[in-house]
C-alpha cells in the first residue's frame, strides 16, 4: 500500500470516531435539558400514578363491610297531648257575663299532635332483633326501621329498660336479615381505633372515626343519676340521631351502643354502652320483656379520709352512706359507715367496683361481703334481689 493510501485511510477514521463521539454528547446533552426542565411530579401524584394505590381499601372501608349493612334507621311517632283547646270558635269567651251564665269555663278539650323522631339501631339476631336505645322508641306509637338496602318494615317493641337505656326491637318482617359481628368489650385498651355508625340529623349511613377516649365512664360523673351503666368515652363525633347506633372497632365487631354526646363544657366527647352489658340486658329483654339488675340497697361514698369517726388505716374500698329499710342489705346485718373491702373475695377499691360486682351477680347466688368496722373485718353473707321488686 502507497503512504498516500493509508495517510487518507488514517484521517477518514479519525473522523468516523469524531462522529460517534459527536452524536454521544449531543445525545448526553438533550436527556439533561430534558430531565432538568421537564415538569416536577409531586409526592401526591406520585401515588396517583400508580394503579395499585387506587384500589387500597382502607381499613375504615373493611370495618363497614363487615357490619355496616346491619345498621338502620329508626324513624317514630307518637301522639302527644298539648295545651288544652276551646270547643268554641276563639273570643267568643271573651264577654265573662256569658261564660258565667252558660257555665262554659270546663268546656275545653286537650289539643294533641303527632310527634316524630328519629334514631339509629343496629340488627344483631338472623331473626331480625334490633339493639337500640330505649329513649329512642320509648313511648312509642308506631315503629318503621329502614334498612341499608332500602326496605321499610315496621317494628314491635320487645322490650326495653330504662335503667341501661337500652331496648330490643322485632322487625315485622320476613328475612334473611343482615347481621353485626358483636366483639367484647373487655378487651378495649385506651387508644383503640373507634368507628362510630348511624344517622345523625336523618343523614343516613354517616361514619365518624375517632379513638377510645376512656373505659369505665361513670354516669354519675356526667350529672345522669337514674342510669345504671359504665360509659365507653370516644371522641368519634356522636351526634342526636345516631344514639341506638353501633360503635364498631377497626375490624368491623360491635364494641358499643352509642347513647349519648355531651353539650355545653366538654363538648365533642361521645359516650357507647359496652357491648357485654348491652348483650346481657338483651338477653333479659328477649327472654322475659324486662331487664333484671340485682340490688342490696345500699348507697356508697369513697370520702373515707374525711370520715372522722372511721378508724381503720385502709384507705381502699367504699363506705356505706344510706341503707334502704327491709332491705337485703339491713336484713344481711350491714350498717351506716360500715367499709366494704372485698366481695366474693375479690379487693374492692371503689364505690363502683361494688356496684360491678352485684351486677355480675345473678339473682339466685349470695354475695360474700368482707366489711371493717370499728377496726373488726367480718363477712357479711347478703343475697341481691331485682331492683324492681327493691323499689315495690
Amino acid at each position: 500500500m502507497h503512504g498516500l493510501d493509508a495517510k487518507r485511510l488514517l484521517i477518514g477514521a479519525l473522523k468516523l470516531n469524531q462522529q460517534k463521539y459527536f452524536k454521544i454528547f449531543v445525545l448526553s446533552i438533550f436527556i439533561f435539558v430534558n430531565f432538568r426542565y421537564e415538569t416536577p411530579i409531586h409526592s401526591s401524584e406520585a401515588l396517583l400514578s400508580f394503579p395499585q394505590n387506587r384500589n387500597t381499601q382502607s381499613f375504615v372501608s373493611k370495618a363497614l363491610n363487615i357490619s355496616g349493612d346491619a345498621v338502620v334507621t329508626i324513624e317514630t311517632q307518637r301522639k302527644v297531648l298539648s295545651s288544652s283547646e276551646s270547643v268554641f270558635p276563639p273570643g267568643i269567651l271573651n264577654d265573662r257575663y256569658l261564660e258565667r251564665f252558660f257555665g262554659l269555663r270546663g268546656l275545653q278539650v286537650p289539643r294533641s299532635r303527632i310527634e316524630k323522631g328519629q334514631g339509629s339501631g343496629v340488627i344483631f339476631s338472623e331473626e331480625g332483633l334490633v339493639l337500640t336505645n330505649a329513649h329512642v322508641i320509648e313511648k312509642t306509637d308506631q315503629l318503621i326501621v329502614g334498612l341499608s338496602d332500602g326496605r321499610r318494615v315496621v317494628g314491635t317493641v320487645v322490650g326495653l329498660d330504662s335503667l341501661t337505656d337500652l331496648a330490643v326491637i322485632k322487625l315485622k318482617a320476613k328475612g334473611p336479615w343482615p347481621t353485626a359481628q358483636l366483639g367484647d368489650s373487655d378487651n378495649l385498651k385506651v387508644g383503640d381505633w373507634a368507628i362510630a355508625v348511624g344517622n345523625p340529623f336523618g343523614l343516613e349511613n354517616t361514619v365518624t372515626l375517632g379513638i377510645i377516649s376512656n373505659l369505665n365512664r361513670d354516669v354519675a360523673q356526667l350529672g345522669i343519676s337514674d342510669k345504671r351503666i359504665d360509659l365507653i368515652q370516644t371522641d368519634a363525633a356522636i351526634n342526636p340521631g345516631n344514639s341506638g347506633g353501633p360503635l364498631l372497632n377497626s375490624v368491623g365487631e360491635v364494641i358499643g351502643i352509642n347513647t349519648l354526646v355531651r353539650s355545653g363544657p366538654g363538648a365533642g366527647l361521645g359516650f357507647a354502652i359496652p357491648i357485654n352489658r348491652a348483650r346481657k340486658i338483651a338477653k333479659d329483654l328477649v327472654k322475659s320483656g324486662r331487664a333484671k339488675h340485682p340490688m342490696i340497697g345500699v348507697t356508697l361514698s369513697s370520702n373515707i379520709k374525711q370520715k372522722s369517726n372511721f378508724l381503720s388505716k385502709t384507705e381502699d374500698g367504699a363506705i356505706i352512706q344510706y341503707l334502704m329499710p327491709n332491705g337485703p342489705a339491713e336484713k344481711g346485718g350491714l350498717k351506716v359507715n360500715d367499709l366494704i373491702i372485698s366481695i366474693n373475695n375479690e379487693k374492692i377499691k371503689t364505690p363502683e367496683d361494688v356496684v360491678k360486682k352485684i351486677s355480675q351477680n345473678n339473682l339466685q347466688s349470695t354475695l360474700k361481703i368482707k366489711i371493717v368496722r370499728a377496726n373488726i373485718e367480718s363477712i357479711k353473707t347478703i343475697k341481691p334481689v331485682d331492683i324492681y321488686n327493691l323499689q315495690l
